[in-house]
C-alpha cells in the first residue's frame, strides 16, 4: 500500500509541475507576464513588413512592453503600431520608434530610443520618429539582378559626358 501511495504523489507532483510549465508558457508567449501598470502609445510606419501581434518592445536591450495591434490607416495606407509599455518608463516626447530583427532572419520587434526631450509621452500619443522595416527581399534582389551596378554606371556615364 505504501508503494502506491508514494506514486500517487510523484504522479500529482509530476502534473502540477507540466500544468504550471504549459501555464507560464502560454502567459509569456501572449505576452501577459507584462501586466501591471502600462500605458499605450502609437506608432506610425510606411512598412511594418513581419511585426505582429505579441511582439517585443525593446529598449536598450531590455523588454519594456508588447506590441498590441498593428492595422492600417485608410488615408495614407501607412501601418499605424499600437505599443503597450510599462508605465515606469516615461519615453521623452522626441523619442524614436524602429522596426528591428533579431538574427538575420530572426523575429521582429520595435525597438525605442529615447530622446532628449524634457516632457514625457502621454498615454494615447504618437511616437512620430519611426524607422520602418528593412526589407530584406528588395535588397538581395537589388544585389542579385545588378540594378546596384546599373545605378552607378549610369551615373558615371552622365559624370563623364559632362564637358
Amino acid at each position: 500500500m505504501k508503494h502506491t501511495k508514494l506514486e500517487l504523489y510523484v504522479g500529482l507532483f509530476v502534473l502540477l509541475g507540466v500544468a504550471a510549465i504549459a501555464y507560464l508558457t502560454l502567459r509569456i508567449g501572449t505576452g501577459s507576464l507584462i501586466n501591471g501598470d502600462t500605458y499605450v502609445v502609437e506608432s506610425r510606419f510606411a512598412n511594418a513588413g513581419g511585426l505582429h501581434t505579441g511582439s517585443s518592445v525593446l529598449m536598450s536591450g531590455v523588454t519594456v512592453g508588447r506590441v498590441e495591434g498593428v492595422r492600417m490607416e485608410p488615408s495614407d495606407y501607412s501601418a499605424i503600431v499600437t505599443l503597450r509599455i510599462v508605465s515606469a518608463l516615461h519615453l521623452p516626447t522626441d523619442s524614436m520608434a524602429s522596426i528591428k530583427t533579431s538574427g538575420l532572419i530572426g523575429d521582429k520587434y520595435v525597438a525605442l530610443s529615447p530622446g532628449a526631450d524634457e516632457t514625457s509621452m502621454k498615454p494615447g500619443e504618437r511616437i512620430t520618429l519611426t524607422e520602418s522595416a528593412v526589407d530584406l527581399e528588395s535588397l538581395i534582389g537589388k544585389m542579385a539582378f545588378g540594378s546596384l551596378d546599373k545605378e552607378k554606371t549610369t551615373k558615371e556615364k552622365e559624370d563623364n559626358s559632362k564637358p
